[in-house]
């Protein structure tokens, strides 16, 4: 079985919190799809997943599987896996144990089943150690293959990768992507990581303080963001944004040239090597701007330079609504 995914205007409120974690947030997860929810810190993310799977109920709104509502339901009856962040695997079980105990009943091919599912995630080979004796990538790959031996139609993912160290990140974000292959509902992936986003997500939603400010297809997002917030939030450096009268110019660090005929002076203040790039800090008479260079151009601090800012890379935002005035 596959279905849609929706949440409408969810309306979670905590007791004594100044505002809602979530502000009417609504998301729409086609089967086949997956959905990442980025954001940052206290944004709300994780309260989205509890609210879909039944452990938050909202004050208001409703949540559908498969266009049916079942915002009342108790969590047991919902058929969504949840996977934490912290794996949550029961340690006293081994692997096969926490697999097995995801089945439902005890099927003749529970076996045959769980080595399926241990293999397609890369862990057949500790069925028989327990969770303290895996690395943080195994023991994350145990539960998602944990998850999807729970038959679900929908599965979330509450930051999988949080804990992992770089190269284990890289390996396992590898392996949520290729769940999409052996799995059919709708993926939620929650992360507060903008770049795991957009390599995960087939589409993106921008959390931030409780209000979904932007969504869809993710270089849409990135290129032309529908608020200040998320020009600020996406990106490895913000979207530059300069004060024109009642607007803002905004423009991403890798879009702004350096170039003899550009428009706008300013003087290198700071210059940050990444490897293959630089970013120069630039100081100029309508604010800093970032821009990023091949590392091999020698611009260095306290050099005076000339940007220029091509139109067709160019987002106009209204300054006291902070919303983008172009059509998308």
């Amino acid at each position: 079985m596959t279905a849609t995914l929706s949440a409408h205007e969810l309306l979670v409120v905590y007791p004594r919190a100044p505002m809602p974690a979530l502000d009417r947030a609504s998301i729409d997860v086609s089967a086949g799809e997956t959905l990442a929810v980025v954001g940052p810190s206290g944004a709300g993310k994780t309260t989205l997943l509890r609210a879909l799977v039944g452990l938050v109920r909202p004050a208001s709104g409703e949540v559908r599987l498969g266009g049916r509502n079942i915002t009342n339901e108790p969590p047991q009856n919902r058929r969504m896996a949840l996977v934490f962040q912290d794996d949550a695997l029961f340690a006293n079980m081994t692997v096969r144990g926490n697999l097995r105990f995801a089945l439902r009943d005890h099927q003749p091919d529970a076996g045959e089943r769980v080595l399926r599912a241990a293999g397609a995630l890369h862990v057949a080979d500790k069925l028989d150690r327990r969770p303290r004796e895996l690395s943080g990538g195994e023991r994350q790959r145990a539960s998602i293959a944990r998850a999807l031996l729970s038959d679900p139609v929908a599965l979330l993912l509450d930051e999988p990768l949080a804990h992992l160290d770089p190269a284990l990140r890289r390996s396992v974000r590898d392996e949520v992507i290729g769940v999409r292959e052996r799995f059919a509902g709708p993926i939620v992936y929650v992360t507060h990581d903008h770049a795991e986003a957009m390599g995960i997500g087939d589409a993106l939603a921008v959390l931030i303080e409780g209000r979904i400010e932007d969504s869809g297809e993710p270089r849409r997002i990135y290129d032309r963001p529908r608020t200040v917030g998320v020009a600020r939030f996406l990106g490895d450096r913000p979207m530059n944004l300069l004060a024109d009268d009642s607007t803002l110019l905004g423009i991403r660090p890798e879009n702004v040239c350096v170039s003899v005929d550009g428009s706008l002076h300013g003087r290198v203040v700071r210059r940050e090597s990444t490897g293959a790039d630089a970013y120069l800090h630039v100081e100029t008479a309508r604010g800093e701007v970032t821009v990023r260079v091949p590392v091999t151009v020698p611009h260095a601090p306290g050099e005076n330079v000339r940007l220029e800012f091509p139109p067709a890379f160019v987002r106009r935002f209204d300054r006291a609504t902070g919303v983008a005035l172009e059509n998308l």
